[in-house]
């Protein structure tokens, strides 16, 4: 889905700040079945050099990575884990599994019980979550920074013997099935999202939900959830990253005791799903009752492979934003300002780094009395102008200092910056893989958001989801409360 795919690829390069096409928080969107890590901000002056500059990697004994960045500024440490496993590694019929597996990870282990994880983490005066998404699965914790070697301990044992009655199962994803029906069958945005994936991606595992089809969650069992973990939970498929005021030493060391000891075994093979080329323009009608209509396109264009080659990917991202990267960018001025404006909000993404194949999007909410197809006529009228016009260096220019702006704010940050290295790691880039992005980003001419505005927004790459408002139905019950405390991963 759109909101779904934009925040997901943004999470890949949180750092960076390429979520230059996000849009503003006040603007709807699908939520996507991920908890954010959260942003851990400490009032700090930034560092000169860049994270991978201080970074160290290590492949333990085992094939886990352990990648360790030394910040002193705090006495308190994050550790993350990232295993590279989503949702496009589940099969049809099991599809939800990789989320309820996440779920699951809380509920015991050979030396905890469950809930107990969250209770001692929390006993030791940390916080900690985990979020899943179609690549891959993370969990994090951020303790002072004496705590570290008790948490590594913790972690390590879940992993390695994650463990569980059938009875906590049975209760968990009925927790699982509440988080869609509020996240997903409650939003008609996030409805439509869901349809727009399904026929965008044929091949693709990017088709199915993170979340899940319901009636895969009803016909899920403890063990499809245990085959799933003991099938990709391998050491080779994770890396530990360990960032805050810490000696690399000692986090190497620790990571040998407590990781390190984890059986090897090697790495199960993937197929490749490769999307069949699209002849011919698709659409998604929805209707459901709700405020506002609103239209989605989503454009196909190149994955990226390496963060070196040479790749219409880089002028895309500018593209994007030109169109959405900040407050009066073109799409906002020329659709939601004036008398005759015909959307109440605009959007912009591009898809940027993953195991699938990438989109391009647009959105917009139309204006009262103004219809969707005027807003998608609209939407596609300003990627058109680029493509006979040009942008401006003004315009680049200004993109590219709010970038070079946000790779400074990101280092006051020790989570942000253990999320920007492991992001890159479970995306099989190198820890630098932010520089090298922002230099290819830095690079991107005019000409080359010219010539990419006119290569990739035809029909044959597009497909469209329109949202036609229903009025609300009387008879449907507000569903009281919220999900329970701790339970919503």
């Amino acid at each position: 889905m759109p909101g779904a795919v934009q925040r997901a690829a943004c999470l890949a390069v949180a750092s960076l700040g390429l979520c230059v096409a996000a849009w503003a928080a006040d603007r709807p969107a699908p939520a996507p079945v991920v908890n954010q890590a959260g942003n851990a901000q400490e009032a700090t002056p930034s560092v000169p050099t860049s994270s991978a500059a201080r970074a160290q990697q290590f492949t333990l004994a085992n094939g886990m990575t352990l990648i360790v960045l030394p910040d002193r500024r705090a006495p308190v440490a994050v550790q993350m884990v990232w295993v590279r496993v989503g949702s496009v590694d589940e099969v049809d019929g099991t599809s939800g599994v990789a989320h309820a597996l996440e779920h699951m990870m809380f509920k015991g282990s050979a030396h905890a019980g469950p809930g107990e994880f969250s209770r001692k983490v929390a006993a030791l005066g940390g916080r900690e979550n985990a979020f899943t998404t179609r690549d891959y699965t993370g969990y994090y914790q951020q303790i002072p920074v004496d705590k570290l070697e008790e948490v590594m301990k913790l972690e390590s044992d879940r992993f390695a013997t994650n463990t569980w009655p059938d009875a906590e199962f049975k209760r968990e994803i009925e927790v699982v099935k509440e988080e869609r029906r509020m996240r997903t069958e409650d939003e008609p945005r996030a409805l439509l999202g869901e349809q727009q994936n399904a026929a965008a991606f044929i091949a693709s595992p990017y088709h199915r939900p993170v979340v899940g089809w319901m009636s895969d969650l009803d016909a899920m069992t403890p063990q499809d959830v245990r085959d799933f973990h003991q099938r990709w939970y391998v050491p080779a498929n994770a890396a530990v990253v360990v960032a805050g005021d810490v000696d690399v030493a000692e986090v190497r060391r620790l990571a040998d005791k407590y990781y390190g000891s984890i059986a090897a075994r090697p790495v199960p093979e993937r197929k490749p799903r490769t999307e069949p080329e699209q002849r011919g323009i698709r659409r998604i009608e929805f209707k459901a009752p709700a405020e506002q209509a609103l239209v989605s396109l989503v454009f196909r264009m190149p994955q990226l492979r390496t963060v070196d080659e040479d790749s219409d990917v880089w002028a895309l991202v500018v593209l994007s934003a030109v169109l959405d990267g900040y407050s009066g960018a073109r799409l906002e001025r020329a659709l939601t300002q004036g008398p005759d404006r015909l959307a109440d909000s605009v959007g912009s993404y591009s898809g940027f780094v993953g195991r699938g194949p990438q989109m391009f999007g647009l959105q917009g909410v139309p204006a009262a009395g103004k219809t969707p197809e005027a807003v998608e006529a609209a939407l596609r009228a300003e990627v058109a102008r680029i493509a006979r016009e040009g942008v401006s260096p003004s315009e680049l220019a200004r993109v590219k200092t709010q970038w070079e702006a946000s790779e400074t704010y990101k280092r006051d940050s020790v989570m942000a910056q253990a999320r920007e290295l492991g992001s890159n790691w479970v995306q099989a880039l190198p820890l630098d893989a932010s520089d090298r992005i922002m230099a290819r980003l830095q690079a991107v001419t005019p000409e080359q958001v010219k010539a990419v505005a006119g290569r990739y927004f035809g029909d044959d790459q597009l497909t469209v989801a329109t949202l036609r408002p229903l009025p609300p139905d009387p008879n449907k019950r507000p569903r009281l409360g919220a999900m329970p405390e701790g339970e919503m991963r």
